[in-house]
């Protein structure tokens, strides 16, 4: 019976590895270093998240003004117009005239972002166009009787 040495690598001791043990711990430390700037590279050109500024009342709609583009999903469903984004804000709500009568508008938190409703006693078509003023996003919400 043979013993437990290692003269020709035959028996079922392991050979020795000479290698250092370092290498791994380095790898790994690499790894975290790169992992940790490329999170703070994402951090720094991710955009601010849209927030709602203000809804000013003017003469026939309103203008809502955020601090950079949001997603926006418009629909007028029987004659209430219900604008969706994807943004953040408090809820609102306030009133306009519209050839003479009240026209009812507020913003509250829904589940898809913040919603704006604009609401009448009769029927109300509008068109909404945004553009960029002054490094912040306005919309401007048309409304007529439909």
């Amino acid at each position: 019976m043979h013993g437990s040495e290692g003269k020709d690598e035959r028996h079922s001791t392991p050979p020795v590895d000479n290698r250092s043990k370092l290498f791994p711990r380095v790898i790994g430390s690499l790894a975290i270093v790169g992992m940790m700037i490329g999170l703070m590279i994402g951090r720094l050109t991710t955009p601010d998240p849209s927030a709602l500024e203000r809804v000013e009342v003017t003469d026939g709609g309103l203008v809502v003004w955020f601090n950079n583009e949001p997603k926006l999903h418009g629909e007028i469903i029987d004659g209430t117009i219900a604008l969706l984004f994807q943004a953040q804000g408090q809820p609102q709500k306030g009133q306009l005239k519209l050839d003479g009568r009240d026209v009812n508008w507020r913003t509250r938190k829904s589940d898809g972002g913040l919603l704006l409703t604009v609401l009448a006693a009769r029927p109300l078509q509008g068109d909404w166009i945004g553009s960029e003023v002054d490094d912040r996003w306005r919309l401007e919400v048309r409304l007529r009787e439909q």
